[in-house]
């Protein structure tokens, strides 16, 4: 299961038209924002000291008031993560912390985003905890629901309540989930977990079932052809059908974008593309977008002419997908999903790449059939954050906001990483 740039060890035919689209708007409204200017000025909202949170490993969410959420996968209380919110107060962020883990059934270690659903709370996954098993017993991940306490507290510090909605035992359902966690119009989970299974990890949904929830498995790679190790989440397409990476195995063993489609009660694996390890790039390890026209974009976290990663596009043609290159890097590819602007551009984070290898931020503008790259900002790994390793959301003013995983106070080792503003 080790591949390079790995930070880890380790049905439904109701699926009609209408829902498809629905999650498709969903997914497009995650992936473009509609301002988009220029990005001129680099600013860090928020610096963590360990208290608060260290090394957030993903990126960040919005509501419709211009408020941040987010996770921290170290830090906390316990030292075992947090989940917090930024709200604008004045010139300046103020940061609250929604949750702190224990470490024990609750979870610990979250590395992916939360999502915001309609009535204001949060889900989310733990990549440990949750119980006995798994690696040296820590437990195998969870997915949690954050919801604000029933009555307005009297300070904003006061936390909110979690509750497990699931915990991986390792086994057939999986372990070690991680990824954007996907909903459909009747409030069905889906997500990836890069673990268990038949060892190759599964992709799973859960459903809402007497006040409880129910995981089922709807696809565990068997280790062929077809790839392995799910990474990144998977999105809806017009069609219902389920997109997403899988970050080894396939054809040349280099990972693949993969496909699967309801048929009946079950739902059928296809392979759009297999990476050859070349130019093309290889271990795919960032979630997928998708665009009004159904093209798909996605990025590998190693490979290409600089073995840095890519960029990659795969757009519909004749039932089939056509492979388009867009972009190599010279080291560290991105690791988490890109952002797509209303112009077409694209928006993303390197981990190590950019002109003091401390990652940058990046924008991908398409011209005369190709594309044009522009860096927004080079991370220097002191005061202004290292490491990026998250996806990049815009705000209503074209506001761009991520994370850094180090960087920023000496209170930790590299420091335990920012939360920044690139402003047009």
């Amino acid at each position: 299961m080790d591949s390079t740039f790995r930070w880890s060890f380790e049905g439904k035919s109701t699926h009609l038209a209408s829902r498809a689209a629905a999650a498709l708007a969903m997914a497009f409204a995650l992936a473009v924002a509609t301002p988009r200017a220029q990005a001129q000025t680099y600013t860090v909202i928020h610096t963590f000291g360990g208290a608060d949170g260290v090394s957030p490993w993903a990126g960040l969410t919005m509501d419709a008031g211009g408020n941040l959420y987010g996770t921290a996968r170290g830090g906390g209380t316990h030292n075992d993560g947090t989940v917090f919110r930024l709200r604008k107060s004045g010139s300046g962020w103020v940061l609250n912390t929604l949750y702190s883990f224990a470490g024990g059934n609750d979870g610990t270690e979250p590395r992916g985003r939360v999502s915001l659903a309609r009535d204001g709370t949060l889900y989310g996954t733990t990549f440990f905890g949750g119980g006995p098993g798994c690696y040296n017993g820590n437990g195998c991940g969870t997915i949690f629901h954050l919801i604000p306490p029933p009555v307005a507290p009297r300070s904003a510090l006061t936390p909110w309540n979690e509750t497990v909605l699931y915990r991986f035992s390792g086994g057939s359902d999986g372990g070690y989930p991680r990824g954007d966690l996907t909903f459909d119009p009747p409030g069905n989970i889906y997500g990836t977990a890069d673990y268990g299974g038949d060892n190759y990890g599964v992709i799973y949904e859960l459903m809402p079932s007497n006040g409880g929830w129910t995981q089922t498995v709807i696809y565990t790679p068997q280790g062929s052809g077809g790839g392995t190790d799910p990474q990144g989440g998977v999105i809806f397409d017009r069609a219902g059908s389920l997109d997403g990476v899988f970050e080894a195995g396939g054809q040349y063993g280099y990972g693949t974008v993969y496909q699967l489609s309801p048929s009946g009660s079950d739902w059928t694996e296809q392979t759009l593309y297999a990476f050859t390890g070349e130019r093309d790039g290889q271990n795919p390890v960032a979630g997928l977008i998708i665009d009004s026209s159904g093209n798909l974009y996605g990025a590998t976290s190693a490979g290409g002419t600089y073995f840095g990663g890519t960029v990659f596009e795969l757009t519909p043609n004749d039932g089939g997908w056509t492979y388009n290159w867009v972009y190599g890097f010279l080291a560290g590819g991105v690791v988490d999903k890109l952002v797509m602007d209303a112009a077409g551009n694209l928006y993303g984070t390197t981990q190590v790449d950019g002109a003091y290898r401390f990652g940058a931020v990046f924008k991908l503008s398409p011209l005369n059939g190709g594309w044009i790259y522009k860096s927004l900002y080079d991370f220097t790994g002191r005061n202004d954050g290292a490491y990026p390793m998250s996806n990049l959301v815009f705000d209503a003013n074209g506001n761009l906001y991520g994370t850094t995983s180090e960087g920023g106070s000496p209170n930790c080792l590299g420091g335990c990483g920012v939360v920044f503003e690139i402003t047009p």
